[in-house]
């Protein structure tokens, strides 16, 4: 039987990158696939320059998400001043060695958008070859090597995560078995947050990649989200399904 590897995020803000043109700085409804991955890479201690152990975990792992809560969108007018050159031989060790030269500022402008009170349950698979198996990640999402946040370093979470490993037959039977499972004190703190938000009656989307489920998709988009070099902002192409509503 499959092994699926859950867990929950919720924070105040959230930002899952779209495809970005000028100042623009777009979010998707939910989790894109190298945000999911970022945060698995950063759990694992993996580095942004580390292409090849990145290249091999976005090829390793199937991924889906059910929306519990969309949260509202937020659109920040977003200034910062950077040093207009810098020499190459000196290196500025704080922000305020870069900001010192106030004749030497220049301000990027930016509209960037972000997820507000968002609450996401994720799932993923574990594909042939795969470098390491799916309790060794929930162990690392326990006890992260490096900082999580949820898309951008001003996107902290608000929860743990919850990992847990789950023997199912598809995605949509492992999210069942994880909302029944854990302690009573964490299936009451996860509906007490589908209150708060006012999504404790919503309708969640199911949205995941082939092999997943047999589920028949409402309709499938191609997104561009699977990380291929982090330093050039490389990405390459996927087709996820989405449903909305209990998948049968």
């Amino acid at each position: 039987m499959p092994q699926f590897l859950l867990f929950r995020l919720y924070g105040p803000m959230a930002a899952w990158g779209d495809i970005a043109v000028g100042e623009q700085r777009p979010t998707t409804p939910h989790p894109s696939k190298s945000a999911i991955l970022g945060l698995i890479a950063a759990a694992l201690g993996i580095r942004r320059h580390e292409d090849a152990r990145l290249q091999t975990l976005a090829e390793s792992y199937g991924y889906a998400v059910r929306v519990d809560a969309g949260g509202v969108l937020l659109r920040d007018y977003h200034t910062t001043q950077i040093p207009e050159s810098t020499s190459r031989l000196k290196h500025l060790h704080t922000r305020r060695d870069e900001t010192r030269d106030r004749g030497n500022q220049y301000t990027v402008l930016s509209s960037r958008d972000y997820r507000i009170d968002a609450l996401f349950t994720v799932c993923l698979a574990k594909q042939d070859g795969a470098p390491y198996p799916l309790e060794e990640l929930a162990d690392h999402l326990r006890l992260p090597r490096l900082p999580l946040y949820l898309g951008r370093k001003s996107c902290p979470l608000a929860l743990p995560l919850l990992p847990s490993c789950i023997a199912a037959d598809n995605f949509e039977t492992a999210l069942q078995r994880y909302d029944a499972g854990g302690s009573a004190a964490q299936q009451e703190q996860f509906q007490q947050i589908r209150r708060a938000l006012g999504a404790e009656h919503a309708t969640p989307d199911y949205y995941w990649e082939t092999g997943m489920t047999d589920t028949l998709p409402l309709h499938t988009t191609p997104r561009q989200d699977v990380p291929l070099n982090r330093r050039r902002w490389q990405f390459g192409k996927r087709n996820e399904h989405y449903r909305r509503g209990e998948a049968s």
